[in-house]
């Protein structure tokens, strides 16, 4: 066969349009379950195949051509993108071991410097005076007394296409950093250590192959770190003593079951560390006291399937409890508390902090000496609340009373109909103020620091966005569109008032409507910088909050998954034709996104609505997900199939997936215009995925090859899963999909 299946696409003189490339078929079989299906694309996995290559290098050529004439836009988007952000800026000092630690940005250099400055001496002796959590003030390319570069992502990024930070961890006594990078995209990252203090001397040694992240014992003398499996699958716990080789290195745990994946940490209180062993639908915690690093992890409760548990460590009228957020009987959680130690009782049959409720998603507890901060979602908004703990040194107090110790949780409460709100970072567990974030679609971020004692909120920082932007000239609301089934799904909307007059008037204007629907995760209310570049020219911006998300809560995630998958495609159409049809859009001004998971919607809807849509793009998207699922020898996939079922195993899971996999069921008829992005280097979702994708819509559908609807491929050569690193590069990318969102949509 020949190794040259695709050339740089070629201008003809009467038309001036590219010739898309075109992939060789080379049909394979696949059988499963008596069903066969045969792939013409599956030699594109080879991913050093010199005719892989040729052939992404030949896409990534074509769509540069057909964009060719939309570069001007690209560039202004990227120029307003550019001019609104403040380049040399400072994030807000969080006060931790005392010290305050913050990070730089200078322009036109695109990762941060990571500082920290000591906290006064009189502060860091009375931590309970508020006065000294008030973070200094930290100017642009202005040093503050005792400022002490600990990493300048912009030097440990010289030489490499690629740059990402997995660890940055201090240790408690603060003269040792521990720090992971990767500079493939392959979330493979290397772990070293440096120095920070002249009388200490870090260890000039490299463990490489890591996963991210590492936690350090309370004495400093050890790490813990996790390596994964040929599957990416994160299994195994080391401990490191410091100073002594990788082959001396202590597996702690091992997770055999190809399901679970693994992590390590510590409590808040550093009391604790802990291991955390998952599946998507079964926890297990082991707990070791953080005083002995080397003696024996213990099960805090056995693993039961479909029971999912976190513990946080509080202290209760001077005795150590556990609080612990559980689903026993309980879809969408519970908090509970028991004594510190292993648990040899039902989760149901433990004294209740916040009981279940069918309305209330509760996704967590944070544990302070002062206070626990209670996350949850209701409404589809994440929201979170405060308790008080009895400080008292009165041993007696928890074990006599129970739950009857705490107080009770009260809702921090916001004007704006759509927010975000919840902790930020609080590292310090005895912190007599608590550091939270807020935001909206049309509210910049904020910081604010809430004072535990009075309850006063002082706002730290809000995103500064150059050029004058004023909030009241953007309107946000939720609407609410009817599924096929008769549910009720959220919509998140944000235009400018300008387009919201345009709307009333009975224009249709030009929308992006936004979907993911996996995992439970959630797209909540957010601002965007970036953003502004389309609501600016007039488009308005949808979030579809389907099935399959956690915007509902636990049964809203549960009834878009596996067995029910389709909902979150069909929601996801219901909504486009709510927008449709109440009159905010037409199916020409109509451009339909998601990435990874959420590409995999976005191309079940491109074969079940495409009518609906003037175009798609579908960013690292999981778009052949049966081939994907039916090989456990891929990234992640046996990890995968508590989410999307076992096809490799079940008939009935086989038959269901091969009725919805975007790559299976192109058919010959007419598509959107349609935009891949994917990444060489994505060991999440291969980029053979979209590849394969492009070139069977490029074969079968009857628009993919014309100049109006064309389908158009971008691969980076040199990235992973989150895309390009640095933050000019990604500016770059937004301004390019963003160019072509405007087209497509016809917006100004």
């Amino acid at each position: 066969m020949s190794d040259h299946t695709a050339v740089a696409p070629e201008v003809t003189a009467e038309t001036s349009v590219p010739t898309p490339p075109s992939a060789e078929r080379r049909p394979h079989r696949r059988e499963h379950h008596g069903r066969v299906f045969v792939d013409d694309y599956e030699w594109l996995r080879d991913k050093d195949a010199p005719a892989t290559r040729a052939y992404l290098e030949a896409e990534n050529a074509y769509t540069d051509a057909m964009m060719a004439e939309q570069k001007p836009l690209e560039d202004e988007v990227y120029e307003e993108i550019r001019s609104r952000v403040k380049e040399t800026d400072m994030s807000v000092p969080v006060r931790s071991s005392g010290w305050w630690y913050f990070s730089r940005t200078s322009e036109g250099l695109s990762y941060a410097r990571h500082c920290r400055v000591p906290v006064p001496p009189e502060y860091v002796a009375d931590a309970d005076d508020p006065a000294g959590w008030v973070p200094p003030e930290v100017s642009p390319d202005v040093e503050l007394p005792g400022e002490q570069l600990l990493l300048d992502g912009n030097a440990e990024a010289a030489g490499h296409e690629y740059f990402a930070l997995g660890a940055f961890s201090v240790s408690h006594d603060g003269r040792a950093l521990a720090w992971a990078t990767d500079t493939e995209g392959d979330e493979r990252y290397t772990l070293r250590f440096r120095s920070l203090d002249p009388g200490y001397t870090a260890p000039d040694e490299e463990i490489a192959g890591i996963a991210a992240g590492v936690t350090w014992s309370r004495d400093g003398q050890f790490v813990f770190y996790v390596t994964v499996d040929d599957a990416w699958r994160p299994d195994t716990v080391w401990r490191h003593r410091l100073g002594t080789t990788r082959d001396d290195d202590d597996k702690v745990f091992h997770e055999p079951d190809e399901s679970y994946w693994i992590g390590v940490g510590e409590t808040r209180s550093e009391k604790y560390l802990q291991i955390a062993a998952g599946s998507k639908i079964t926890t297990e915690v082991w707990c070791l006291d953080s005083a002995d690093p080397t003696g024996e992890f213990w099960c805090v409760r056995p693993r039961e399937d479909g029971v999912e548990y976190d513990v946080e460590h509080a202290v209760v009228g001077g005795e150590d409890r556990f609080v612990i957020t559980h689903n026993a009987g309980s879809p969408n959680f519970a908090v509970v508390e028991a004594a510190a130690g292993p648990v040899d009782r039902d989760f149901r049959d433990l004294d209740a902090l916040v009981p279940h409720r069918d309305d209330v998603r509760v996704e967590g507890v944070d544990a302070f000496v002062r206070v626990l901060v209670l996350g949850y979602r209701e409404g589809a908004l994440p929201r979170f609340a405060l308790m008080p703990l009895d400080t008292s040194d009165s041993a007696a107090t928890a074990s006599t009373v129970g739950a009857r110790a705490y107080g009770e949780f009260t809702p921090v409460e916001f004007d704006e109909e759509l927010f975000t709100s919840g902790p930020g970072s609080n590292p310090e567990w005895d912190s007599p103020v608590l550091r939270f974030g807020y935001g909206s679609f049309v509210t910049p971020g904020r910081v604010y620091s809430l004072d535990l004692a009075t309850g006063e909120r002082t706002l730290l920082r809000e995103q500064e966005v150059l050029g004058g932007y004023d909030p009241s000239g953007y309107v946000q609301r939720r609407d609410w569109a009817t599924a096929e089934d008769g549910t009720q799904v959220p919509i998140s909307l944000v235009m400018s008032t300008g387009t919201a007059s345009r709307v009333d008037a009975g224009e249709k204007v030009p929308t992006l409507l936004y979907g993911y629907g996996s995992y439970e995760s959630s797209i909540d209310p957010g601002f965007s910088v970036a953003r502004l570049s389309l609501v600016d020219r007039g488009m308005a911006y949808a979030v579809a909050h389907v099935r399959g998300g956690g915007e509902m809560g636990r049964l809203w995630y549960e009834q878009g998954k596996t067995l029910t998958k389709q909902n979150t495609f069909t929601d996801f159409i219901a909504c486009a034709r709510h927008l449709v049809d109440s009159g905010l859009t037409a199916p020409d001004r109509l451009v339909a996104e998601g990435g990874s998971a959420g590409g995999l919607l976005m191309g079940a809807v491109a074969n079940l609505a495409p009518e609906l849509f003037a175009g798609i793009q579908a960013v690292v998207p999981f778009v052949d997900p049966l081939t994907s699922i039916l090989m456990p020898e891929l990234p992640l996939t046996v990890i995968e199939w508590d989410e999307w079922g076992d096809p490799l195993h079940s008939e009935e899971v086989y038959d269901y997936m091969a009725s919805y996999a975007p790559y299976e069921n192109v058919e010959a008829k007419d598509y959107p215009a349609i935009l891949a992005v994917t990444s060489l280097n994505d060991t999440r979702v291969l980029y053979v995925e979209p590849a394969k994708w492009v070139a069977k819509l490029r074969a079968v559908s009857t628009s993919a090859n014309s100049s109006e609807r064309p389908v158009l491929l971008r691969c980076e050569m040199s990235a992973g899963h989150g895309g390009v690193s640095g933050r000019y590069e990604r500016w770059r990318q937004t301004a390019f999909e963003y160019a072509w969102t405007v087209r497509t949509a016809g917006a100004g």
